[in-house]
């Protein structure tokens, strides 16, 4: 007899599986219709609409004026012709209506031919058309009953003011430029890329088997926002004189690159500020292909070894700490062993000038002078180099300025309290050697020095759509009773032999300090042959004791003309280079106010000097370099 087969237990177990898959279709069904629900929607919208989206107008950019451009986006259109239905007839009449409507040669009248007879349905026949041509052209052709033509449009960034050189526009470095994508690359098309290029236009419209918008379905998903003006700091006629100036001295100097920047010592506005060799933001594809490197702007992105204008930077720690006065004398007998003897450091003449006051050791540029100073800010090498440390920190070195261009860098300052220093490593530090800073460091370090002690935040742009920008300070670093002292020092610097014939500016008072170093090639291991960094940071003033404006300018790697028995002598020199700029930037219409009243500020008397024929810089005991201030003016 057959048993049963509906037994209990069997059809409980059919049943709690029927349970757990109908539950996990139950899941997935939610899944699906739930936490996938605009995902489907979205894939759905795709096969049966077409999202187009439509870049904003991108923001022009304009000098402190307001009125000078120097960048704007134009619309451009190419011109395009589908020749896949068109005839032999027809293409006659489209070669014919062509010509007479681009005015092509022979020889372009050919090629055209040639692309319509292959029959393929997309051939570029003209660019960059402006509008005004495109419509008319548009116009014709339906006259004409010409069929097959259509027009792409595309904005692109024009720079429209030329540079101060050949092939450059105007603010290259400042500005950067923009990619085929929108994306500003590099100055302050990078910087403020969000604010100029705003946000695009979505639209969306239904479309047909072929994946062409069906007329009149389209909507606006997002109406977007247009880029915003910026209006800049830098005044269009002085960085044209600013590049003109530093190409006259790149070429005549045979320098790899020269740099200046003019900034408000009280603001922070950037006035002007230019490298050579430049490119044209117009044409950056060539320049890409050529050296991508000239993109980079050395004013803010490059390091370099300041040698001797760090000298100002020493005089701050010794008078902050009550060692010195510009008045202390120190013993200059040309040379100084250091390290138990195993180490020395040389004035470039390599020969004394006996006892000098301080502020004649810093006017003749005395390593030795420096040397003693900064070894004498404290009991130990260790804290003498911990106080010097602390002040380049404060001025702003080691660290970025903040100012509101893409690419800035940090500059190199070693912290004793990390790696200690020696008495050759404090020693170099008192003259600018053994760190590495960008000349927009030092313009706003000695605006400190001259404003009265406030590090001011370097800024470019002035006003985004209209509204004006607050650059903050970075707060107080000096005392501002330095200041006086530190502008007369400066002053006195400027007044020495070797100096003033290339300083003096009739109805202007100047002050600043040079530098002039040595290169270290860590390849070969030894100092490049007569190839030397010259910097000169100062500032200029209607009204003495009152600067208006700061300068810094760099000759990277120049070439001497001359280097015989200490006489480095360079066609266009550092002080002469900074004169010129300093005095195109105080006779620049409307850049500055009124001159301020006067503030007393006595000359102090130099000390006097043997006269000696100076001898050739000697290269240090030490690996680092040692600075080789001063140098002679071209006659």
């Amino acid at each position: 007899m057959l048993g049963r087969t509906d037994s209990a237990r069997r059809l409980i177990a059919l049943l709690v599986v029927f349970g757990i898959a109908g539950s996990g279709l139950l899941v997935r069904l939610g899944y699906w219709q739930i936490a996938q629900r605009q995902a489907l929607v979205d894939a759905a919208n795709r096969q049966i609409s077409l999202t187009t989206t439509v870049p904003s107008r991108r923001g022009d950019i304009y000098d402190r004026s307001g009125t000078v451009v120097l960048a704007s986006s134009v619309v451009t259109n190419r011109l395009i012709v589908a020749a896949n239905n068109l005839d032999e007839v027809q293409q006659a009449a489209m070669v014919a209506f062509l010509v007479t409507q681009l005015g092509l040669d022979q020889a372009d009248t050919d090629s055209l031919r040639q692309k319509l007879a292959a029959g393929k349905p997309y051939n570029v026949v003209a660019k960059d058309l402006t509008t005004e041509q495109a419509d008319a052209i548009r116009t014709a052709a339906d006259a004409a009953g010409i069929t097959g033509i259509s027009f792409e449009s595309q904005a692109i960034r024009d720079y429209p003011q030329a540079g101060g050189s050949p092939g450059t526009s105007l603010a290259a470095h400042l500005l950067g430029f923009v990619n085929l994508q929108g994306q500003g690359q590099y100055g302050i098309e990078q910087y403020y890329q969000s604010q100029l290029a705003g946000t695009p236009e979505i639209v969306e419209a239904d479309k047909d088997a072929n994946g062409q918008p069906i007329m009149d379905t389209e909507h606006v998903v997002s109406a977007g926002t247009t880029g915003q003006d910026l209006r800049l700091t830098i005044d269009a006629s002085l960085q044209l004189a600013i590049e003109q100036e530093v190409m006259a001295a790149q070429i005549a100097d045979h320098a790899d690159s020269v740099s200046a920047v003019v900034i408000d010592p009280y603001t922070g506005e950037v006035y002007g500020e230019s490298t050579y060799p430049s490119f044209d933001g117009n044409n950056y594809a060539a320049a890409a292909a050529a050296d991508p490197g000239v993109f980079l702007d050395p004013v803010v992105s490059s390091v370099y070894e300041p040698g001797s204008v760090f000298k100002m930077l020493t005089v701050i720690a010794a008078l902050e700490q009550g060692t010195s006065t510009l008045q202390t004398k120190y013993r200059d007998p040309g040379s100084l062993r250091l390290d138990g003897g195993k180490t020395k450091i040389e004035d470039s003449d390599r020969r004394g000038m006996g006892t000098l006051a301080l502020q004649d050791g810093v006017a003749y540029s005395r390593n030795v002078v420096a040397a003693q100073v900064a070894l004498g800010l404290a009991p130990t090498t260790a804290q003498a180099s911990q106080i010097l440390h602390d002040v380049w920190l404060k001025m702003g070195f080691g660290a970025p300025t903040g100012i509101d261009l893409s690419g800035e860098v940090n500059g190199i300052v070693n912290d004793p309290a990390i790696n200690p220093w020696r008495q050759i490593d404090l020693a170099n530090g008192s003259f600018g050697q053994g760190v590495a800073v960008t000349p927009i460091q030092l313009a706003t370090a000695f605006a400190a020095m001259v404003n009265g002690g406030t590090l001011v935040q370097p800024h470019v742009v002035a006003s985004i759509g209209g509204q004006p920008v607050a650059a903050p300070s970075r707060g107080s670093v000096l005392d501002p009773s330095m200041s006086p002292v530190l502008v007369n020092l400066m002053h006195h610097v400027l007044q020495i032999p070797w100096y003033k014939p290339l300083t003096t500016v009739p109805g202007y008072w100047l002050g600043g300090k040079t530098g002039t170093a040595q290169i270290w090639d860590p390849q070969k291991h030894r100092f490049l042959a007569n190839t030397y960094n010259f910097s000169c940071v100062g500032f200029i003033a209607r009204t003495p004791g009152r600067p208006d404006l700061i300068v810094a300018v760099q000759i990277h790697a120049g070439r001497p003309a001359r280097n015989a028995q200490g006489a480095i002598v360079t066609p266009i020199a550092s002080t002469e280079l900074f004169r010129r700029i300093a005095t195109d930037a105080e006779s620049t219409p409307g850049l500055l106010g009124p001159a301020p009243a006067a503030t007393p500020t006595p000359t102090p008397t130099p000390t006097p000097v043997p006269t000696q024929a100076p001898t050739p810089p000697a290269a240090p005991v030490d690996a680092l370099p040692a600075s080789t201030d001063p140098i002679l003016p071209s006659r």
